[in-house]
């Protein structure tokens, strides 16, 4: 157990700065300062760069990265790309407009990897299934959230799990092949996420992911791939959340009048309990 713990700190330069602090001279001290600060700088700034930013020396930076246990400048960088890869928060310099522009080309590449014709199948999955399950945990868990409040709108039936304080195994153990299983999930998922994968092979299956969840393709029915990254510290959902919205408006074109009738009786529910705001106002 020890050991693992030791590999996992490896990862982390900051964590790893953090650790051999005290043994650090002035100057390298100076340069932990900085990164501390500023640890985008370890994967955007050359070795030369960040000595001349700190006030010291090439040869001193590149000493001190092996002084906190990497063996150059450049084992550290890639620790930091490895961490941001897996989803983990790095800081950034980057600025608005280039947050604008990542978001764009995620939404892009997702919708550009998607069939049309997926999508409608996937469509009339959810317009004619007994009952619609959507599992998220995790990040995953407010889109699911979303999604239901969507889909119920426009037909019954509809949950989210797992539900707050409740554990899955009992809500799994009831799902028939009349249900719908739509599972959310992004790098960085939990540990029971394969079990949750092959306990509902039985059910039709939905699973949306980024990249890195390709490898579960042979445990469902469909599989639609959804673009997180960016080089913002937080991924970003709104692609999925984009995904989302589209399967509810091509379920909804599916369930025509039957759709339309219920939304239109949940309006007159809200008109009678006072529930919205009034839109003139």
């Amino acid at each position: 157990m020890t050991k693992k713990r030791a590999d996992k700190s490896q990862n982390d330069v900051l964590e790893q700065i953090a650790q051999h602090y005290a043994t650090l001279s002035p100057a390298g001290k100076a340069i932990a300062h900085y990164l501390q600060k500023n640890p985008i700088a370890v994967l955007s700034q050359s070795t030369s760069l960040i000595a001349e930013n700190v006030g010291t020396s090439k040869a001193t930076v590149s000493r001190f990265f092996r002084q906190v246990g990497f063996e150059s400048h450049q084992q550290a960088r890639a620790s930091l790309t490895t961490l941001r890869e897996q989803g983990v928060p790095i800081a950034s310099d980057n600025n608005e407009k280039h947050h604008f522009y990542s978001e764009v080309q995620n939404l892009a590449a997702s919708f550009d990897g998607i069939a049309v014709e997926e999508l409608n199948s996937i469509a009339t999955l959810l317009a004619n299934a007994g009952q619609v399950t959507l599992i998220g945990f995790r990040n995953a868990y407010p889109i699911a959230l979303h999604f239901r409040q969507q889909l119920k709108q426009i037909r019954a039936s509809v949950r989210v799990l797992p539900q707050p304080g409740q554990t899955l195994s009992e809500d799994i153990i009831d799902l028939t092949d009349k249900d719908v299983v739509v599972l959310f999930g992004f790098r960085r998922r939990t540990r029971q996420f394969k079990f949750v994968l092959e306990n509902i092979k039985h059910c039709k299956t939905v699973l949306i992911t980024d990249p890195t969840g390709q490898g579960y393709k042979h445990f469902v029915d469909h599989l639609l791939v959804s673009h997180i990254g960016s080089d913002a510290p937080f991924d970003s959902y709104a692609a999925p959340m984009s995904l989302v919205a589209t399967l509810c408006n091509l379920t909804y074109t599916k369930l025509g009048l039957t759709a339309s009738k219920r939304v239109d009786a949940i309006t007159e529910i809200y008109k009678q309990m006072d529930e919205l705001e009034d839109s003139e106002r």
